[in-house]
């Protein structure tokens, strides 16, 4: 069995927005709300974390605290937003309130013009998740990721199809715990477990 923690990151300078790939640092209370998201007694073998420096920074500080080995992965970075990149929910609405009306509603079919698909989105994510969990088998790993990497990871586990994946609530600094196996023929299965276990 391999254990895999998934951790938001906190909140970033700039407020909520669509931010993708934009690569703001956390807030003095994101950084606040990321530590205290760790249960006192969690054990990490490895942390993975996405590049950009809302996950990156935090990962760092967490390797030197605890002296864990840490790796960087481009497929976990946020979904890219295409002209969305940046923008609020209400400088969207402002503009095109329709396009966000249909992209919440139906994800997988309506991306934002520029934006990288849904699909490709769960396709890079899946594929992350397959790799390390085939690399690091059994050990217990720590994903320092976005909100849309770790709903298409939840979707996996909930046995849901990823156009459901915004009714999935995911806050910011918020931890999800799955554990799941790799088998012989490439696949992997994934579920839930119990967040008070360590």
């Amino acid at each position: 069995m391999t254990f895999v923690d998934l951790l938001r990151h906190g909140e970033a300078e700039g407020g909520p927005r669509y931010r993708g790939s934009s690569d703001d640092p956390l807030t003095a209370e994101g950084w606040a709300r990321m530590w205290a998201a760790l249960p006192e007694n969690a054990h990490w073998d490895r942390i993975v974390s996405s590049p950009l420096a809302r996950c990156a920074g935090f990962a760092r500080e967490l390797s030197r605290r605890r002296s864990l080995p840490i790796e960087l992965n481009q497929d976990l970075r946020e979904m890219h937003f295409g002209i969305w990149e940046g923008r609020t929910a209400a400088d969207l609405a402002a503009i095109d309130a329709e396009a966000l009306i249909r992209f919440w509603q139906d994800p997988l079919k309506c991306t934002p013009p520029d934006a990288e698909t849904l699909s490709q989105l769960q396709s890079r994510t899946l594929g992350t998740l397959k790799a390390v969990m085939t690399q690091y088998r059994h050990q217990r790993l720590l994903l320092i990721t976005h909100g849309g990497p770790i709903r298409i990871l939840l979707c996996q586990a909930l046995g849901k199809p990823i156009e459901k994946s915004l009714q999935i609530e995911v806050q910011p600094a918020s931890l999800h715990r799955l554990c799941g196996r790799t088998h012989g023929d490439g696949s992997i299965r994934v579920r839930l477990r119990d967040p008070g276990k360590p």
